[in-house]
């Protein structure tokens, strides 16, 4: 039966798989190719191999996914240098197996900002931040009619592999400058984020204000992303609580020059502004003090 107007090719069997080499190699030997999806949105239905006897067709799902690890295996090892980004998690597409393969990973094409905090805070329980590709979409969202601001979903995609799927054309110059200060936020931070030890500060189920922090292995630098999904009149003080910081360690603040203790970060908390409005983000980034 077709899918999508898609059939199923029986990936177990080695022709299948020496024909999908052959014609994706010209594919790729055809151009200055950098990166390559792989992507999977055709479910198996009515499994069944028309080489296997009847008592062997329990072994069909099996075979299909090591003829899929295999015939990948061959195209890394033809195209070194080549990226190669596998999709996704709407129907469990992504497993460690597939993870050796394809080291980068599209976590869901719903890119709404306030959906992602959900599909990102599950995604990092069993992979990390620096796998999963999270881009800034335009609004309306077209998965849940939502808008919000460009800040925010800049914001929420930085604690990933970072891009864009939107019309630039169409920014004006306030949204530019403001797309120019998160593309400048990754080139500074993306080693922190693929290097440093993540802590989810908080829960999207669970509360109001929640974010993500990452910190540097030596402990002397660290990014907090905080999240206040929704506003309240007259709200009292809310604060954010770091984690994995070293407690005798003065960190100073980078846009406001602050300087705070470790311990009083992770016993007292952030404060965070007061504000109105949904869905707002705020970032901060510390290093720690340098000797006087």
């Amino acid at each position: 039966t077709s899918g999508r107007n898609q059939l199923a090719l029986d990936m177990g069997r080695p022709e299948v798989t020496e024909y999908l080499f052959e014609r994706i190699s010209a594919v790729l030997d055809s151009a200055d190719i950098r990166y390559f999806k792989w992507d999977a949105n055709r479910p198996i239905t009515e499994a069944g191999s028309a080489v296997l006897p009847p008592d062997r067709q329990g072994e069909v799902m099996h075979r299909f996914v090591l003829g899929t690890y295999s015939l990948l295996e061959r195209l890394r090892e033809r195209y070194p240098e080549m990226l190669f980004e596998g999709c996704a998690s709407g129907g469990g597409r992504f497993d460690a197996g597939m993870l050796y393969y394809t080291p980068q990973i599209w976590t869901s094409d719903d890119t709404d900002a306030v959906e992602r905090l959900y599909i990102q805070y599950g995604t990092s329980f069993g992979y990390p931040y620096s796998a999963m590709s999270c881009h800034v979409s335009a609004v309306p969202s077209r998965h849940a009619g939502r808008v919000t601001p460009l800040r925010t979903r800049g914001d929420v995609a930085l604690a990933g592999v970072f891009g864009y799927e939107l019309d630039p054309g169409t920014f004006s110059g306030e949204e530019a400058e403001e797309v120019a200060r998160q593309i400048s936020e990754h080139r500074t931070d993306e080693k922190l984020m693929l290097e440093g030890d993540c802590f989810r500060l908080g829960s999207p189920f669970a509360d109001n204000l929640m974010g993500w922090e990452f910190v540097s292995g030596d402990r002397r630098e660290f990014t907090v992303t905080a999240v206040r999904l929704m506003s309240r009149p007259n709200p009292p003080p809310e604060r954010i609580f770091p984690r994995g910081l070293e407690p005798e360690t003065v960190y100073v603040e980078r846009a406001s020059g602050e300087e705070f203790s470790g311990a009083f970060l992770m016993r007292a908390g952030m404060p965070i502004p007061i504000c109105q409005g949904d869905f707002k983000t705020f970032r901060f980034h510390f290093s720690a003090r340098e000797p006087k």
